[in-house]
């Protein structure tokens, strides 16, 4: 059985590696490191940048900036859902 993609983080990440967009990923120190996103677990994402793959750790990230909106078609709006 496939696993679903659940929260915007995966869907975001996911959304820019599927459509190759360009992100800005801004670290918590202040660098900055442009690339495409290529993979991500729970803790890293691998950004490929300038041909050089680098793992970086979700902890040290503090804003992922994309070169052109991500779409999030496949979200469900809970203003839709039916109430429990």
């Amino acid at each position: 059985m496939s696993k679903t993609v659940s929260n915007l983080q995966d869907i975001f990440l996911n959304g820019a590696r599927k459509n190759k967009t360009a992100v800005t990923i801004h670290l918590t120190n202040g660098f900055q490191l442009k690339g495409n996103v290529k993979g991500f677990d729970s803790f890293t994402v691998v950004l490929d940048c300038d041909g050089k793959q680098m793992m970086i750790y979700k902890h040290a990230i503090s804003t992922i900036t994309p070169a052109k909106t991500i779409l999030f078609n496949n979200i469900p709006c809970e203003e839709n859902q039916p109430e429990k």
